[in-house]
């Protein structure tokens, strides 16, 4: 019995590759050139062989004693005579022989002495055996090489010598789905996937029907035909259709949008039929296309001259299996995609895809828990904080919280350090927020005090606003296309109110307004700052409805399908919309200035400090200007979480006193109306938007991962121009 150490080795054998073939033909050719080009033979009669050693035109003789034969080779002047003159050139290198037959080995050895003896013959002699071998190898190799080689050829097309293999050309319709059979999982399970709580119940569901379907059935309930994922890129889709592999009690086929793509007509609709003719044969299963897009293009947009026919014709087919005349009982199809704003209605339509599963970016506590996932591997030690450093990544999908332990463990291995510590991890952070520091970037004394002076400007104004973000630090050290960066503590907020906009714009304005104020003039450190706040007032008038000459307007299109060349609105519309995107952008850089002066003694000593020390921390800010006024967004909804978690605790632990497993949990439902409340009532605690957790002073405000999906966070939607 073979144990884990003994296990018989597999012998490694050599794989064949199509150039072997082409090496071998073309050395056979090469050689035939080379080495049969080279001589001219004839085959002639004993009497006229005697009479060609007779006559002293004979070099050489070659007997061979198996055969009966003899070879000569002739002189020039006698090879002239024998060939005719295109077939011998002298002085080319060709050497001209004449063969015969011969009565016997012994009696030739006895002819050629008495020409040796007659003074016909001095050359060598030699007695040889011959091979019938050579000579049919020469006359029916090259046939039988070709031969074997248009077999080989033929193998490969149809995908070997079973008829499968999706690299055939025969096979070029098959689906390229990958099977994963009953019993065979996955490493990633449920438990692998964080967060994420709402999308794991409804995908669990669709296991759980696959696995116990009665269960449903007697109720009448019919299995769901298709499930759509859609969020942004790195937030799971994937992992969660792994994780339904790893779980799935039934055959699972995995496959990529891209693959129904090919360059032959009729290719991707042949592969859509072959893909559900293997699922139907092994229902109950699960089909995941994953970036259903790259098929899934709504039909008619953009024609390039018929080249979205072959799409089209592949997503027609699609759509027919998944709810055409023919019945795919048992088939669920699972897809994932980023874009879904543009896939075609008819996928998107109940029957085919009944479900569509938002996965969106983390919240506070899902990023508390995608961490603790990722930091199983990671030998970290105390100082390690996972709240903070999940409050400090807001925006954040899970992706990104990933590649940051990654990358914490790779700086703390390249400082030689045995665990990952804080310090490691906040580098980290700011990697990837900012980019690499620049150390070696030489800035001289004019500019460093510049840098210093806007970047005590944005903290300055962002201390003594309601709604800015928590600050965590200030440097002046270049990182990636920044000079200069303060990094803030993104607060998640579901509703954003006007004023919160209007502060966050405040505070991205502080930078060149301590330049102004301290210089007497500005510099394009602010170019960014400006960016940002010119689409943020934009957001405001155009997609928020909350300018004052143009209040409950919004231009915003939600189905992501643009305007195009055109706007919804004329040209008397526009300049009011830019008069009131210059008014607002105005107002606020007059209030950053105004917050300056008000604090101008406190500024100069921040930039001082800055120009020591590089890097201010919060605690360096409160030792200057005192502590702020407001309390942090994500302190009361931590604390609001707690509240709901202890009463949900407390009324389980009641009903489990009493016995009543079916009693409603009543408590929570009224903590959540007094969460509601207690939002709604104290607008004073809330202080800080969603939004840049950085911002630099050069060209660009390190910002985290805002959304952009309009529905209501600080971070408008692009900026499409007026």
């Amino acid at each position: 019995m073979d144990t884990p150490d003994n296990k018989p080795k597999k012998k490694k054998s050599v794989a064949f590759s199509i150039y072997w073939m082409y090496a071998l033909i073309i050395v056979f050719l090469l050689g035939m050139l080379y080495i049969d080009d080279n001589s001219l033979t004839k085959d002639v009669s004993y009497s006229k062989f005697e009479q060609y050693v007779a006559s002293g035109g004979v070099e050489k003789i070659t007997v061979f004693t198996n055969t009966s034969k003899a070879e000569a080779v002739v002189s020039d002047s006698l090879a002239r005579t024998i060939f005719h003159e295109s077939q011998y050139k002298p002085g080319e290198g060709t050497i001209a022989r004449i063969v015969t037959d011969v009565p016997s080995a012994d009696k030739m050895k006895d002819q050629i002495d008495e020409w040796k003896a007659a003074g016909k013959f001095h050359g060598e002699v030699n007695y040889e055996k011959s091979s019938d071998y050579t000579s049919i190898l020469w006359t029916f190799g090259p046939i039988i090489l070709l031969v074997a080689f248009w077999f080989f050829m033929m193998r490969r097309m149809s995908g070997g010598a079973s008829g499968g293999g999706p690299g055939g050309v025969f096979n070029v319709g098959k689906s390229k789905a990958k099977v994963f059979e009953k019993g065979e999982a996955t490493n990633v399970t449920f438990k692998d996937v964080a967060g994420l709580t709402e999308p794991k119940t409804e995908i669990r569901e669709i296991v759980e029907f696959l696995r116990n379907p009665q269960r449903y059935t007697d109720l009448g309930g019919k299995i769901p035909k298709g499930a759509l994922l859609v969020g942004p890129p790195g937030t799971g889709k994937t992992l969660l259709a792994k994780a339904v592999a790893g779980e799935a009690n039934v055959p699972f086929f995995s496959m990529s949008g891209s693959d129904f793509v090919e360059m032959f007509v009729g290719v991707g609709a042949s592969r859509v039929r072959d893909l559900f003719r293997q699922a139907k044969e092994k229902a109950p299963c699960i089909v995941f296309i994953d970036e259903i897009d790259a098929v899934g293009r709504a039909r008619g947009k953009n024609p390039n001259m018929g080249a979205n026919d072959e799409r089209e014709n592949t997503l027609n087919q699609l759509l027919t299996e998944m709810d055409g005349f023919g019945t795919n009982s048992g088939v669920i199809i699972l897809a994932a995609t980023n874009r879904a704003d543009i896939l075609d209605k008819a996928l998107l339509r109940a029957g085919r895809f009944d479900r569509q599963i938002t996965v969106d970016l983390p919240e506070l506590k899902d990023r508390v828990e995608i961490f603790n996932v990722h930091l199983r591997n990671i030998k970290k030690d105390d100082t390690v904080d996972v709240e903070v450093m999940a409050r400090q990544t807001a925006g954040f999908s899970g992706a990104d919280i990933a590649n940051v332990c990654n990358e914490a463990a790779l700086i703390a291995a390249r400082n030689n350090k045995k665990t990952v510590d804080r310090d490691s991890f906040m580098a980290a952070i700011d990697r990837i927020i900012c980019g690499l520091e620049h150390s070696s970037k030489i800035i001289s004394p004019e500019e460093k005090k510049a840098i210093a002076i806007h970047e005590a400007g944005h903290a300055t104004v962002s201390w003594f606003l309601e709604y800015s973000n928590e600050m965590v630090k200030v440097s002046i050290v270049p990182r990636g296309m920044a000079l200069g960066a303060a990094w803030y503590m993104p607060e998640e907020r579901q509703i954003t109110p006007l004023q919160a906009l209007l502060d966050q714009m405040c505070m991205t304005l502080g930078g060149r307004a301590a330049e102004e104020i301290t210089f007497g003039q500005v510099s394009t450190g602010a170019l960014n700052d400006l960016e940002k706040v010119t689409k943020m007032a934009y957001a405001i008038v155009v997609y928020y409805g909350m300018s004052e000459k143009l209040p409950n307007v919004c231009y915003y299109d939600s189905t992501g399908q643009a305007y195009g060349f055109s706007k919804p609105y004329g040209g008397e519309r526009a300049k009011q919309i830019d008069d009131e995107v210059s008014r607002i952008i105005n107002e606020q850089y007059e209030r950053a200035k105004q917050i300056i002066l008000e604090h101008k003694e406190g500024h100069g000593k921040l930039a001082e400090t800055l120009l020591t020390k590089e890097v201010m921390y919060a605690e360096d800010l409160k030792e200057i200007f005192g502590p702020r006024k407001w309390r942090s967004r994500t302190e009361e909804i931590m604390r609001l979480q707690a509240e709901r978690d202890a009463a949900r605790e407390a009324e389980e632990a009641k009903r489990r006193e009493q016995g009543d497993a079916s009693a409603d949990a009543d408590g929570p439902e009224d903590v959540e109306a007094v969460e509601v409340v207690a939002e709604t009532a104290a607008p004073e605690q809330d202080k800080t938007p969603e939004g840049d957790t950085a911002s630099d002073g050069k060209d660009a405000a390190t910002e985290g991962k805002p959304s952009d999906d309009g529905k209501g966070g600080s971070t408008p939607p692009p900026f499409k121009g007026v």
